[in-house]
Formats: C-alpha cells, sequence, structure tokens
C-alpha cells in the first residue's frame, strides 16, 4: 500500500481535501469501523448523522442496514468517493453527502444516531462545542457516539500528544446530565494495522449515550 504523507497545507480544507486525495489514489481498504458496528448493529435504522464521513465506510454499512444516512466532511474529495460508492451499491438513495468545515456551519436535521470517530484535527477546532451543538438534534431515545484515539500509534503524526481519557472528554462537552444517559465512558484496545503494513497495540476512547429528553 501507499504511504500517506502529511499534507503541507495552510488551512484545514487543503489539508484534508489533500489527504483525501492521498486515500483514494492510494485504494486504501473503505470499511466499518468495528465500534460502530458492535453498537449500531442492533439499533433500529433511522435518521443518521456521520460526522467527518471521509471515504464512507461508516456510511456505506449504515446504509447497508437500512438507515438514511447524512455524511458529512470538508474533503469534497472525500464526499465525491462516498457518492461513487453509494451509486456502485445502489445506495445514493439512501446517502446524502454535505460539505461542511464544522469549525464554521454544521448540518441541520434530527438524528436517531450522530456518529463521530476519530473526529480530531491538527487544527484549531471546537471539538466540544460542535458535538455539543449536535448533541442537541438528536431525537429522544437516539445515540451520541463518540471514538477517540486514546493512543499514539508509532505511525500517528502527533508523537507526544496529550491525550484526554474517556472522562476527561465527556466532562468537557458539559452535557446535560438531565437528558443525557451514559451508556459507555471507557478505553478500549484493540491491534490495528498502519499505512505501511505494521501493526501495534492501540486504544480507542469510546463514549456512547442515548439521549432520555
Amino acid at each position: 500500500m501507499k504511504y500517506i504523507e502529511r499534507p503541507d497545507a495552510a488551512t484545514p480544507a487543503e489539508f484534508w481535501e489533500s489527504l483525501h486525495q492521498q486515500v483514494a489514489d492510494a485504494q486504501w481498504e473503505v470499511r466499518v469501523n468495528p465500534i460502530l458496528a458492535a453498537t449500531a448493529g442492533d439499533l433500529p435504522p433511522g435518521a443518521a448523522l456521520d460526522l467527518g464521513c471521509g471515504q464512507g465506510g461508516d456510511s456505506l454499512w449504515l446504509a447497508q442496514r437500512g438507515w438514511q444516512v447524512t455524511a458529512v466532511d470538508i474533503a469534497d474529495a472525500a464526499l465525491q468517493r462516498v457518492n461513487e460508492r453509494a451509486a456502485q451499491q445502489r445506495l445514493s438513495d439512501r446517502i446524502v453527502t454535505e460539505r461542511h468545515d464544522l469549525a464554521n456551519s454544521l448540518p441541520r436535521g434530527t438524528w436517531d444516531l450522530v456518529s463521530a470517530h476519530y473526529l480530531h484535527s491538527l487544527f484549531d477546532f471546537p471539538r466540544a462545542r460542535i458535538l455539543r451543538d449536535l448533541g442537541e438534534q438528536v431525537n429522544p431515545g437516539g445515540m451520541l457516539l463518540i471514538v477517540d484515539h486514546g493512543s499514539v500509534a508509532p505511525w500517528s503524526w502527533n508523537q507526544g500528544a496529550t491525550i484526554p481519557t474517556p472522562d476527561e472528554t465527556l466532562a468537557g462537552l458539559a452535557l446535560d446530565s438531565t437528558f443525557w444517559h451514559v451508556l459507555r465512558c471507557e478505553a478500549r484496545d484493540r491491534t490495528a494495522t498502519g499505512p505501511g503494513g505494521q501493526t501495534a497495540e492501540v486504544t480507542d476512547n469510546v463514549i456512547a449515550l442515548r439521549r432520555t429528553g
């Protein structure tokens, strides 16, 4: 597999456009994130919002199971690949793509699932505000699922970064506990494969919340 280089870009849009073009050129395998599959596999399908959808592995998996998905990314290159794959799999009627720089604009709707997998950025990014604001759009009974990198893999660009615990991340969201029930707030280890085929043990921080009102 072609190694994915860190783009040298001045803005978030330029960075992610370059990154996703490299991923497309490298023909990186597209698959669902395993924590989403384990968490949402038994949920009744409804309206889902996939934040930072990338090449569309999660969006396509949800659509295959009957969800109506809004797939959001900052990079047109990513959204183009999602639309191409949706057309190939005859899922275009179940996936809508929207381009957003989430620091400046948010999708609008009501959702039974908001999924934020590895919604990190090397640029200044009001992540807690974004997740809190979109959490307000979750329907009663719906879920907000957040999966973060809980460790730094050997091939990651952010070596030496300080990573918050799941409890610290949850506290930073400042969600009203009157309206949210914590289903999971934990760190989980797994074996990951890097862009060069190397493997390492990494940690995922998982936060799953059910909206109660």
